[in-house]
């Protein structure tokens, strides 16, 4: 027998970033030592008080469906930390709790974006695309090309590698890319996977395209906590003419290491939360119980172990910006998240480099191609000092540096 495949699957690539991890794994199961630089997760244990939270939702028997929107009670929290970060339009209508900030993620384009599903010929024959347009500004998340894809949309692309992926630089190139036609914008500051933080500059002029040309904004903020050297993560739905068209997104994943616990979240305007609830209660039906319950404790009673955690990363950064520089290499020094991007490539090929990066040195990171960025790599410095070293020295000893 053979099996046709839905044209939406067919397009969409498997995850770079989990390709890479699963063949560190791989070599690891061979009884090889892989340095994994690869790896978008914190590299802490989920707090203490986090965890007994859990336990004891565990124990009063929180373990049943929830409303598919989120519990009041972590609703409540979250738009508690929404209005204290400037967003007052936010109440708990405007929420819905997720499995996971990529669920929120796919339930919001499944919601904005309509498109042909590509299996409609033209008049000459060739495939016709008339999915609504989605812009994405590179170096950007593999997965919001994917997501964008499977709900049938058309992708315009902004390069930000010639201005050290600061946004700012690259205003003119967004303000030709964008038009009446764009449905969506995926703004992601701090981002992944350069670390830069945009600047109020650069954010009042993805608002002033917004307005001109009534594009709704994905404001990707799951890295807001994690931010160096007096950076100002902006949130765009702060600014003026952009409270209705933001959909502010968030988790627990990375400023709480809790990547495995699957929590996350979004908000927006009533009537889009109303739509993409209808995806939301078809498709996962509510986030996990008594893990709600500790995301409560993790918004209202974790900010020193957060800020611990974000310290550690501020000093890892500047550890291996140096180790790369003692070796020669310049990376545009990120003010957020924890990746940088190196350029190892310049004159040939990413993938390549970090084949041999993996092969060779046992060091995993990812090509900066899969972010639609050839000729860079994304390191994470989610890992101690003597692994980042370690990382440095395997590279440099193969060449690769």
């Amino acid at each position: 027998m053979t099996m046709d495949f839905a044209s939406r699957v067919e397009r969409v690539e498997p995850s770079a970033t989990l390709a890479i991890s699963n063949k560190a794994a791989e070599l690891e199961a061979e009884g090889k030592d892989v340095v994994d630089l690869s790896v978008g997760e914190p590299d802490f244990d989920t707090p203490e008080n986090i965890k007994q939270a859990a336990k004891d939702a565990l124990d009063a028997g929180h373990t049943g469906y929830t409303s598919s929107n989120g519990i009041p009670e972590l609703k409540e929290a979250i738009a508690e930390k929404l209005h204290d970060d400037g967003l007052t339009q936010y109440g708990p209508e405007n929420l819905i709790v997720t499995p996971g900030g990529k669920q929120a993620l796919y339930e919001i384009f499944q919601t904005v974006i309509d498109g042909d599903d590509g299996s409609h010929p033209s008049s000459s024959g060739t495939e016709s695309r008339t999915g609504d347009e989605v812009a994405l500004l590179d170096p950007a998340w593999v997965s919001y090309e994917a997501m964008a894809k499977l709900a049938g949309g058309t992708l315009t692309r902004v390069d930000t590698a010639a201005h050290d992926f600061q946004l700012e630089g690259a205003l003119d190139d967004l303000a030709a890319a964008v038009s009446d036609d764009t449905a969506l914008l995926v703004v992601n500051s701090p981002g992944n996977p350069h670390g830069a933080v945009y600047s109020r500059e650069a954010m009042e002029g993805v608002r002033d395209l917004a307005v001109e040309h009534d594009i709704t904004v994905i404001s990707d903020e799951i890295y807001k906590e994690i931010t160096y050297d007096g950076a100002e993560a902006i949130s765009l739905g702060t600014l003026d003419g952009m409270a209705d068209r933001t959909v502010t997104l968030n988790g627990f994943s990375k400023a709480y290491a809790m990547t495995g616990w699957r929590l996350g979240y979004f908000a927006g305007p009533e009537e889009l939360v109303s739509q993409a609830g209808k995806i939301h209660s078809h498709s996962v039906s509510c986030a996990v119980n008594f893990v709600q319950h500790a995301g409560v404790e993790a918004l209202t009673n974790t900010d020193d172990a957060v800020e611990e955690m974000r310290q550690a990363f501020a000093e890892r950064r500047e550890f291996l910006i140096d180790l790369l520089e003692d070796r020669g290499v310049r990376v545009p020094e990120p003010q957020g998240a924890f990746y940088m991007m190196p350029e190892v490539a310049p004159d040939g090929d990413d993938t390549e480099w970090c084949d041999a990066a993996i092969s060779e040195a046992q060091v995993a990171t990812v090509p900066g191609s899969a972010f639609g960025t050839p000729g860079y790599a994304r390191f994470s410095y989610a890992n101690s000092k003597d692994r980042l070293e370690e990382a440095v020295d395997r590279l440099a000893a193969e060449d690769l540096l």
